[in-house]
């Protein structure tokens, strides 16, 4: 009498398909030759992979059922071939884990067995040469695009991400959707780190990715910004920077600023307005400068009037 591929997925013909991959992907992680040394276990994991096989098959599946186990690897007469049967005789392929290895994919609970091109790697008397010790995977990193305005209050961001995490059952695994909170601080400089440990995907022969997101500043239609200071650029006319004006800026925080310059501003020339730049993250209450430089304009042409005017005006 041929094997029963039921009785060894310990199941019932009527069986669905769901039934048969539950029992397959139960009772293989039980005799897997990586998890059970017990005598007889390798055996019972190749018959498992054949049942599976077979089963998992429609085809096969309907000639096994009308024929048994000497009708489809012996091979069924065409006379006798109906409703898509099997009509050539079956092999196992005989490698249980080539089943196993399709069967899991990605989710492959002994993936680190094994070497990328599939091969197994050996065991020595420590262990599986270095490899049994879960890693964990390389930190993921993503750039996190503030507004200056952000950086000079602070805010809360909330970052949607999408990782891979365990099913209850421990073997399968599904795409999940989670938030992440930051709390951004006033004075954070680009270039910030926030890590967010073990948020990446999960597996079974891993430690999940840290996270980690990036601060990058975005840019600022009147300001630059040097660490803790802010640049402020005016546009003047010759004629200002040798006799004195007043600028007004608008700072981050909605209020006009009136600042005069009575110096004659040469091009190395810069006016430091202290405490109205970024605050300090580790001092919120403690801010930087406004530093304000200038560009000046001068004038394209001068009549012959205009040059002796400032002539005598420049005269020493």
């Amino acid at each position: 009498m041929g094997r029963d591929y039921y009785t060894a997925l310990e199941i019932n013909r009527n069986a669905t398909d769901a039934d048969i991959k539950k029992a397959y992907r139960r009772l293989a992680l039980k005799y897997h030759p990586h998890s059970n040394r017990q005598p007889g276990a390798c055996e019972r994991f190749r018959d498992l992979a054949e049942a599976y096989d077979v089963l998992s098959d429609l085809r096969k599946k309907a000639t096994y059922d009308k024929f048994g186990e000497e009708g489809l690897k012996g091979g069924i007469p065409p006379e006798s071939a109906e409703n898509g049967a099997w009509s050539q005789g079956y092999v196992f392929h005989g490698n249980p884990e080539k089943t196993f290895r399709q069967f899991f994919g990605g989710d492959n609970p002994f993936a680190d067995f094994y070497t990328a091109d599939g091969h197994e790697v050996g065991i020595d008397f420590g262990g599986l040469r270095g490899r049994g010790v879960k890693k964990q995977d390389p930190p993921i990193e993503r750039d996190l695009h503030l507004a200056l305005e952000d950086l000079f209050y602070g805010c809360t961001k909330k970052m949607k991400i999408s990782r891979r995490v365990m099913n209850e059952d421990g073997h399968s695994s599904s795409i999940k959707d989670k938030i992440l909170s930051i709390n951004v601080k006033p004075g954070w400089n680009e270039g910030t780190r926030i890590t967010f440990q073990k948020e990446g995907d999960q597996g079974p022969n891993s430690i999940p990715a840290d996270i980690i997101f990036i601060v990058r500043q975005k840019p600022h239609p009147r300001f630059n910004r040097q660490n803790k200071d802010l640049i402020y650029t005016a546009d003047i006319s010759l004629e200002m920077a040798l006799t004195g004006f007043a600028v007004e800026v608008e700072t981050l925080d909605g209020r006009l600023l009136t600042i005069p310059i009575n110096d004659i501003v040469d091009p190395q020339y810069s006016k430091v307005v202290p405490g109205e730049g970024m605050p300090l993250s580790s001092s919120p209450s403690t801010r930087g400068d406004l530093i304000i430089h200038f560009k000046t304009h001068y004038p394209e042409k001068l009549t012959a009037e205009k040059k002796r005017l400032l002539k005598q005006a420049l005269a020493t």
